[in-house]
């Protein structure tokens, strides 16, 4: 068991990784400037309220607190929502702030939120990646104020990286459009639309390129990756995402409507495919998404799911060219 410093944690995505972590046997210290009710909290969790982006607040937290690791998820979570320089400022400050904080009491293990965001697709000058599925390697191009707030958070844990060598592990991870437990329900999702109507409408979903993730499988990510940090490479920046795209089509078929010229980028995108790969979480910590709109989703969606169908499809004929090839042990294929 650890004692977990979570900033933002009466947030959407805060209150499930306070959740996420105390079921898992961690003591968590959720800390925002906003309380939630005594009686949500859950077992195994405290909290405190804080201006973190007052002189020295964060540091005395995190002495008070003695954690054993600091996830920084606090920050204006929304494009727009506020004027950019204040985006800008806020962000920045906090996780400089937090982190700082954190590599200063001697916090053995640091990680801050970034956001799909920092690629910079949806810019009003264009965009389009080298290739699909976007990952850690496709270039960023921020084009706002909150996009580039959160690349520079990364840069900033791997700054401290950069600078403490291996005696801190610091990471950074970009979760996908989060979805909450209770939006699974019909809760309104963070755009104000609710998770059904961009499914039925791909119009709301294509702005983010169809991704998404549940906030719980977000909780277990991190749980995996505090495990897994002395073991990796510090510094390390990762996609947590669905294994699907939030959409009822396949994305090849989604893509062209949406972003002009990504046609000959998307057309391999059959199935559920998702725009968003997660094979590094996959591969360097073992992690896996538990959770899917078509397993979550109360009650169950009920319109065409051409992209479900494809895929079974797909899946039915591998099956039998498997089966096909199948022979006799002893035997061969091969011509004499």
């Amino acid at each position: 068991m650890s004692r977990i410093f979570v900033t933002g944690g009466s947030g959407r995505l805060g209150r499930s990784v306070v959740a996420g972590l105390a079921e898992a046997g961690h003591a968590v210290i959720s800390v925002d400037r906003d309380a939630i009710p005594a009686e949500q909290l859950p077992a195994g969790a405290e909290q405190y309220t804080a201006d973190l982006l007052a002189p020295g607040e964060a540091e005395r937290l995190i002495r008070e607190t003695a954690p054993d690791a600091v996830i920084h998820l606090a920050a204006i979570a929304v494009p727009f929502s506020a004027p950019e320089d204040v985006i800008f400022s806020t962000n920045t400050r906090l996780a400089y702030a937090v982190v700082s904080a954190a590599t200063d009491a001697g916090v053995l293990k640091i990680v801050t939120a970034s956001s799909p965001t920092a690629l910079g697709y949806g810019s009003p000058a264009g965009w389009l990646p080298p290739s699909f599925p976007l990952d850690e390697q496709t270039p960023p191009k921020p084009w706002n104020a909150y996009a580039l707030s959160k690349l520079i958070a990364e840069q900033t844990v791997q700054m401290f990286a950069a600078a403490q060598g291996e005696k801190i592990r610091y990471a950074a991870f970009r979760p996908c459009y989060v979805i909450s437990p209770e939006e699974w329900e019909g809760a309104l999702t963070q755009q104000g639309h609710t998770v059904r109507e961009r499914l039925d409408d791909p119009a709301l979903s294509a702005p983010a390129q169809f991704n998404y993730v549940d906030a719980r499988d977000v909780a277990d990510f991190l749980d995996v990756l505090l495990n897994k940090m002395d073991s990796i490479p510090n510094g390390e920046v990762f996609f947590v995402g669905a294994k699907d795209a939030l959409a009822t089509a396949p994305l090849a078929e989604l893509f062209p409507r949406f972003l002009p010229g990504s046609g000959p980028l998307t057309e391999h995108l059959t199935g559920t495919s998702p725009a968003f790969s997660i094979d590094k979480a996959r591969e360097l910590l073992g992690w896996e998404p538990k959770r899917t709109w078509r397993t979550e989703l109360t009650p169950a969606y009920e319109g065409p799911d051409t992209a479900s169908e494809q895929a079974a499809n797909t899946q039915a004929a591998l099956n039998d060219e498997i089966h096909a090839g199948l022979v006799p042990a002893g035997a061969t294929k091969e011509t004499p």
